[in-house]
């Protein structure tokens, strides 16, 4: 099932020459996806009942022409590829003259909210979703980041998760990653933002009050920052930035 849905962004979604943002855009994904969930029975409202709840693994964006701010948006989703293990969810934008603007794919695991565990996603929740053939892009998968060398990173910035930037799984909201990341960019790499490709991939959560280590290198052509624990023995999140 390819589920559609409208979307307009208001003047906080905006950045320089009137342009959305590419958070604005990701929040409009998040949002549509979880319409179609809202629709199939595995939404927000129903995890009382099924005690399960999607959980984000991986985020890939390309824009391909950067709608501004007043144009009304129109966005498709579909899941495809739903194994037991995880599934994927891709998404298209048009704009007003129904001009593809951006095109992105992004990765899943259902968990049990009692546990805090990976569960099986059942024959029952596939059906729930009509799951789709097509891809948004000719590799089905999320490729793999790359983790820059200790020599490469130029930058680093501290950052202490707050209550603001939790959501009702009780981690930090996957969205809140990609803020962070923008702070820790160097000033002359931050004022040539936006950059039209964006790959986020989330290995461990984080909670409240934890400390991160957010350090930033220019590594093969790509803007990429890893954000790490406060000792830096455990990576939380790979941001990758390029155009």
């Amino acid at each position: 099932m390819i589920y559609e849905h409208d979307f307009k962004a208001g003047i906080k979604d905006i950045g320089k020459n009137n342009l959305i943002k590419n958070k604005t855009i990701l929040e409009m994904l998040e949002n549509i996806g979880a319409y179609h969930s809202d629709l199939a029975g595995y939404g927000a409202n129903d995890i009382e009942t099924t005690n399960v709840a999607w959980v984000l693994l991986a985020w890939k964006l390309n824009v391909i022409k950067r709608p501004k701010y007043g144009q009304t948006m129109h966005i498709k989703t579909w899941g495809r590829d739903m194994s037991k293990a995880f599934t994927y969810r891709d998404f298209e934008v048009y704009d007003e003259q129904n001009n593809l603007c951006a095109k992105a794919t992004s990765k899943w695991v259902l968990v049990n909210t009692k546990t805090g565990k990976l569960t099986k996603i059942t024959q029952e929740v596939a059906d729930s979703y009509q799951i789709e053939e097509k891809s948004i892009y000719e590799n089905r998968e999320i490729e793999k980041p790359e983790i820059p060398q200790e020599n490469e990173y130029t930058n680093t910035i501290e950052y202490q998760v707050i209550r603001r930037d939790i959501d009702i799984n009780g981690h930090m909201h996957n969205l809140y990653y990609l803020d962070i990341a923008y702070e820790a960019l160097p000033e002359e790499v931050y004022k040539n933002r936006p950059y039209n490709n964006i790959k986020i991939t989330y290995k461990k959560e984080v909670k409240l009050g934890e400390k991160l280590k957010c350090k930033y290198a220019l590594h093969d052509n790509k803007h990429i920052v890893v954000i790490y624990n406060q000792d830096e023995s455990i990576i939380h999140t790979i941001i990758e930035l390029y155009n």
